[in-house]
């Protein structure tokens, strides 16, 4: 994948609003690259620092937390989504009915 791909996925990420989380094949279909969520993924473990993403409101397309979270454990990303509201399951999921983006700014 091209480093355009990547812009347009971290472009994509940045108007993901508090309160809100998209998955990673979410952002691959909005983009026209729906089989590449896993080049979104490598884009996320791979953004830099300075673009300040809220790489924190991307997750799995269940809605599980990755134990390998990119800037610290999947402890921080938790805490950082309930900060801004999200809500999670009794099984520790995300609630994705209630906090999955609709892909509009």
């Amino acid at each position: 994948m091209s480093k355009k791909f990547f812009s347009r996925v971290y472009n994509l990420v940045s108007k993901i609003p508090p309160g809100k989380v998209a998955t990673y094949g979410q952002i691959a279909a909005i983009l026209g690259e729906p089989r590449n969520a896993r080049i979104v993924g490598w884009a996320m473990k791979n953004a830099p620092n300075n673009l300040h993403l809220p790489c924190h409101r991307v997750v799995n397309r269940s809605g599980s937390l990755s134990p390998d979270y990119v800037f610290g454990s999947s402890d921080i990303q938790r805490y950082l989504l309930k900060s801004e509201g999200i809500t999670f399951k009794s099984d520790g999921h995300i609630d994705m009915e209630k906090c999955l983006w609709d892909g509009k700014s």
